[in-house]
């Protein structure tokens, strides 16, 4: 436990230095720096990556999503108005078929969680002290430039979408998958989405439908450890708020997005033939997008903001500045003469 927290308590300042501090962006990445090179120093790169990893998924998920299942659970009365699918999107209601089912949906998920993350340290394990090779992210007390990290996020981001979209289809929903039972008993048995619902299905499709697709495109590119924290917290809000079955998100273009995909995929049963990625886009692209396409989201989005009606204003005030400044030459020119 000492060690645990001699760990975890410099990783939680490591990511409170830009947010807490009122000194200049120079200083802040300083100390974000010194921070940082003190942690690796102190203790192992396989410690810091698997409390790293592990921090993220508590602070940014698994949290979070025991906050909103407590409001289910002390206020369903309250969270119904919230919901998208009003009471069968509240975790503790009987719709669900059985009162306790939320517990053991929790439970699996946090379990989940801890496999996947455990998994992750495994691997670090066996290619450092296992095969004596490199670790499979980087780890040096070297930072990632902003533009290699905006770049590398681009890559996983575009590679995490089409690995959903394959291992999602063909690993769990082709008729002679053998994980094809089990993903309809766990993941597909839910009649909406709620808190934690994202990690909960059975282990190994679980690893297949969400650990792979997120890991594996790191490794691929074999990102810097911060640059990965980042796009795991990334991940982990997507999937907290797209499962959390709210009618009002954050980002309602993208994460509303999101949600109504993964909605249409989860309660259109294991008949359901489409919505595989989060994103839409290998959907689109081969056809198999349920209701709405992402490009649907992007017309939807543009009529909110009344993106027309915008260009087309804008457009008429610079036409009448156009106008204005000819007549202004225009009156100059008749001065001269």
């Amino acid at each position: 436990m000492d060690a645990l927290l001699s760990t975890t308590f410099p990783f939680l300042s490591l990511l409170s230095v830009p947010l807490l501090t009122n000194y200049t962006t120079s200083l802040n990445l300083l100390f974000f720096y010194l921070t940082w090179s003190t942690l690796l120093l102190s203790h192992t790169p396989l410690k810091v990556e698997f409390l790293g990893t592990l921090a993220v998924r508590l602070l940014f998920y698994l949290l979070p999503s025991y906050m909103f299942l407590a409001f289910d659970c002390l206020a369903p009365s309250v969270s119904v108005a919230t919901k998208e699918h009003g009471e069968v999107g509240v975790a503790s209601t009987s719709e669900h078929g059985d009162k306790g089912r939320w517990k053991r949906v929790a439970g699996w998920s946090t379990l989940n969680v801890l496999l996947g993350v455990g998994l992750q340290a495994g691997v670090e394990v066996l290619l450092i002290h296992g095969l004596g090779v490199r670790s499979a992210l980087k780890i040096t007390t070297a930072l990632p430039f902003p533009y290699a990290v905006a770049k590398d996020l681009v890559r996983v981001f575009a590679v995490r979408e089409v690995l959903s979209y394959t291992l999602h289809r063909f690993a769990l929903h082709h008729s002679s998958s053998p994980l094809r039972k089990s993903h309809k008993q766990w993941y597909h048995s839910l009649s909406a989405p709620y808190s934690l619902a994202a990690h909960y299905d059975f282990p190994v499709a679980y690893l297949v439908r969400v650990f792979l697709p997120t890991y594996l495109p790191a490794v691929l590119f074999r990102l810097h450890l911060l640059t990965y924290l980042l796009f795991l917290a990334l991940v982990s809000l997507e999937e907290l708020w797209a499962y959390s079955g709210y009618h009002v998100l954050p980002s309602g273009f993208i994460l509303g997005g999101i949600a109504r995909r993964q909605e249409r995929h989860l309660m259109g049963g294991d008949g359901v033939e489409g919505n595989y990625a989060a994103y839409g886009l290998a959907d689109l692209l081969v056809g198999t997008s349920l209701g709405s396409d992402v490009l649907d989201d992007v017309r939807d989005e543009a009529g909110r903001r009344d993106v027309n009606g915008r260009v087309g204003r804008k457009a008429k005030e610079v036409g009448k500045k156009v106008k204005k400044g000819g007549r202004k030459a225009r009156g100059r020119d008749g001065d001269d003469d």
